[in-house]
């Protein structure tokens, strides 16, 4: 009886220490059921924000795409200025306010990635919105420019009015020779092409004043400076047309005459053409009506003595000085022209404004004013209304 009791008894506890087995298997099972639910979960909800993510930085990347290569964009078309001293910052501002760029910063860290910020230059430039970044930037510079130096080619444009010293000095800053070669070239090269120049000034770089026509040239530095002053010659000679030849012909003057004339009404005026045939006509009926009261007087311009000074390096403004070229004690013209005249000039020596013109001033307008009668010219220039040139 006591066996069977005790055999009971361990079968309860067999069966007890099962039970507590079970049941901690079935929590240990609900546990990592719920453990891999979780990181289902979790997996889920990072790929939710992987894929999120992707299509927020693809529709980004699509915007930048579209504004970098210049996709689907309004059509804009703009005169966009560079100013001396933009920094790529105030550039990528103006694409911006034009409305040719979105994003400035990726404008400037595309510029800077691919080195174009170098090539942006002051200028005026025509942009427009089908330009891409890269295209902006390239049309923002001079390509022209770097190909014609890159060649030994310059442009130079030769102001209406320098002399031979500045059109040398002018030439070899920019490279196209060096101001001994010019020199040189100037005094001693014979040009037999051009009976104008004067042969007795040979060894004298004077011979060329008047002739070095003034306007823009391409120069090649790869050419001596003989050819770069026969470019000069040439293009004087082209400018003066057979009627022009035919008038001076026709007229009391010589071509070297009326460039000399043409020089002085460069250099006196500051206007327009009427301006300079006014000149022209006062110079004109001075020095064809010798033996009147008006015509005998000397020419008395400004320009002589300052061509004198420049020449001579004279410093002080003296109508007296001793100078073939001063037209205050000497009648007459020059015994040369001053410095290099343009067309309008030669063309108003050539045609002068028919008047009664003997004198002229300048105002305090910036005009110059002309008169008739001495009396009325130095009433006007001791009035508030002379500009006086020099002290």
């Amino acid at each position: 009886m006591a066996n069977r009791d005790e055999h009971n008894e361990f079968e309860t506890a067999k069966w007890d220490a099962e039970e507590v087995r079970r049941q901690a298997s079935s929590s240990q099972h609900r546990a990592s059921s719920r453990k891999r639910k979780n990181k289902r979960t979790n997996t889920l909800i990072y790929l939710a924000c992987v894929v999120l993510a992707s299509c927020l930085l693809a529709g980004v990347g699509w915007l930048l795409v579209n504004d970098v290569c210049s996709l689907n964009k309004a059509p804009v078309e703009v005169k966009l200025v560079v100013e001396e001293g933009d920094t790529l910052s105030d550039v990528a501002n103006k694409l911006k306010d034009a409305g040719l760029i979105n994003y400035k910063g990726v404008f400037k860290l595309t510029s800077g990635l691919f080195k174009y910020k170098s090539y942006v230059e002051p200028g005026s430039y025509d942009l427009n919105s089908d330009m891409d970044y890269r295209a902006l930037i390239r049309n923002m510079h001079d390509w022209d420019a770097d190909s014609k130096e890159s060649q030994g080619l310059v442009d130079i444009t030769i102001p209406e009015g320098y002399t031979v010293r500045e059109i040398i000095d002018l030439l070899a800053q920019n490279g196209v020779a060096t101001v001994e070669e010019l020199e040189d070239a100037c005094a001693n090269f014979e040009f037999a092409d051009y009976d104008f120049l004067d042969s007795d000034q040979l060894g004298s770089i004077d011979r060329m004043e008047g002739f070095l026509f003034p306007t823009t040239y391409e120069f090649d530095k790869n050419k001596s400076a003989v050819y770069a002053v026969d470019t000069m010659l040439t293009m004087f000679k082209s400018q003066i047309s057979q009627q022009m030849l035919a008038d001076i012909e026709a007229s009391p003057y010589t071509l070297r005459e009326i460039v000399t004339m043409a020089s002085l009404i460069e250099k006196e005026s500051i206007g327009d053409d009427t301006e300079r045939k006014n000149i022209s006509s006062v110079i004109h009926n001075r020095l064809e009506n010798p033996n009147s009261e008006k015509g005998g007087r000397a020419l008395q311009l400004c320009s002589s003595i300052n061509y004198i000074m420049k020449h001579d390096g004279v410093k002080t403004f003296d109508t007296e000085i001793d100078s073939p070229y001063n037209t205050y004690i000497n009648p007459g013209l020059t015994p040369g022209p001053i410095c290099n005249p343009g067309l309008s000039a030669i063309k108003a020596a050539i045609y002068p404004a028919d008047t009664n013109y003997y004198f002229f001033a300048l105002g305090t307008d910036k005009k110059s004013h002309f008169f008739t009668d001495y009396n009325e010219h130095l009433k006007f220039i001791n009035s508030s209304e002379y500009q006086p040139i020099y002290s």
